[in-house]
């Protein structure tokens, strides 16, 4: 068994789609737009299977929001500086949530972003990434 992908609904496609390119430094990796079911599909992400997982953005026509909940945390990406990739994402528009900096009880370096529709993306400060 393997991890395939994490499907996340978004209200506006094109902006998150813009969000984990540009943003992010992710590939979109193919599309699907089903009119008929009323949903379009778009994957992204730093490789496509089988070497890597894929994140699966879903626009359900017509809904523009969502309620997150209190169950989902966060999509976790390894990153080689975790500060730097922070600015990078201020930069670039993006909304960091908690700067770089040491996890509570530990000292591995973490830092979270969040998307546009508020998803929460912590990175992880790895020296292999």
């Amino acid at each position: 068994m393997r991890l395939l992908h994490t499907m996340l609904r978004v209200g506006d496609l094109q902006k998150s789609i813009d969000f984990y390119t540009r943003v992010m430094g992710m590939e979109l990796l193919r599309t699907t737009d089903r009119p008929e079911q009323q949903y379009s599909l778009a994957f992204v992400g730093y490789g496509g299977n089988p070497g890597q997982a894929e994140i699966e953005l879903t626009y359900n026509y017509g809904v523009e929001r969502y309620e997150l909940g209190t169950a989902f945390g966060h999509v976790a990406i390894a990153v080689g500086d975790a500060a730097a990739t922070c600015a990078r994402v201020k930069a670039a528009g993006g909304t960091v949530t908690r700067e770089a900096g040491p996890v509570k009880g530990g000292s591995t370096v973490i830092a979270f972003v969040q998307d546009p529709d508020g998803y929460k993306i912590e990175l992880i400060e790895r020296r292999d990434a």
